[in-house]
């Protein structure tokens, strides 16, 4: 039997991550639709997705989230 996807074998952890004002990160292998329809295969071990609405590059966080605070 194979692990699920974002899952190491004998090892629990989450595949959706919800950081403290900023990104949501999505371990393994998913599929990302956009706000526009667009859709968008995570291609890294670990994808940060946007949750500020403030990225350049929809829907990936480029950090814009960090310059907004204060």
């Amino acid at each position: 039997m194979s692990a699920a996807p974002g899952h190491q074998q004998g090892r629990e952890s989450p595949d959706v991550v919800v950081c403290p004002d900023g990104p949501l990160l999505l371990r393994g292998d998913h599929l990302v639709e956009a706000a526009d329809g667009s859709r968008h295969r995570t291609t890294r071990p670990v994808s940060a997705i946007c949750r500020c609405g403030k990225t350049g590059r929809s829907p990936w966080c480029d950090g814009t989230h960090k310059l907004l605070r204060g």
